[in-house]
């Protein structure tokens, strides 16, 4: 039966894709609703042979036809999967590749490095990261790169601090870190009462 179900699935997508119609459109030719038409284009249920035969009809197949493979697709269309550990090596390994480029033309034009483009480019890395893990709903990792992030935050206000506005004690900063830090971890095991 599941089987059927697939079958009968995959060949209604093909026709009503194939005759140009939306779900509603075609619910709107049989005096059905969308949500009906949704459930048998997702192989949850079969229309009853009254509307199989109208839907034949409006197709210009037999019954038979729908209810017969034609191909190697069957039911559902196979979802597309795609690496998520690739996408986000290839978005943080481009962020580091324009800071290298960055620091070598700044390295050309100044005539002196410039690592705080490396410094930033951290920070940034980590904010990406951040946005990927959440599209990819990788959330249990938040706490981890929230950490690192708010570390290379502070890691680039110690370097200007210390390299730009030459603070003597920039080391300082740690008494604000700390305090942070626990901060970021507390709020991650903030839960919902019942």
């Amino acid at each position: 039966m599941e089987q059927l179900k697939d079958v009968f699935a995959g060949n209604l997508i093909q026709l009503r894709t194939a005759a140009g119609l939306t779900q509603a459109e075609l619910a709107e030719k049989i005096n059905y609703s969308d949500k009906s038409v949704s459930k048998w284009e997702r192989a949850e249920a079969l229309p009853d042979l009254a509307v199989a035969k109208e839907l034949a009809t409006i197709f210009g197949v037999s019954v038979d036809f729908m209810l017969t493979s034609h191909d190697a697709w069957e039911g559902k269309p196979a979802k597309v999967q795609y690496s998520t550990g690739m996408i986000t090596a290839v978005a943080l390994l481009s962020i580091f590749t324009l800071a290298t480029l960055t620091f070598v033309l700044l390295r050309w034009i100044l005539q002196e490095p410039i690592w705080l483009v490396f410094v930033i480019a951290i920070p940034v890395a980590l904010i990406t990261l951040l946005v990927l893990n959440s599209v990819f709903h990788k959330v249990k990792y938040h706490p981890i790169v929230v950490s690192l992030l708010l570390l290379g935050i502070f890691a680039m206000v110690y370097y200007i601090l210390h390299v730009y506005c030459q603070v003597l004690h920039p080391w300082e900063l740690i008494f604000v870190w700390i305090p942070a830090q626990i901060v970021v971890l507390f709020s991650f095991n903030i839960r919902r009462k019942k």
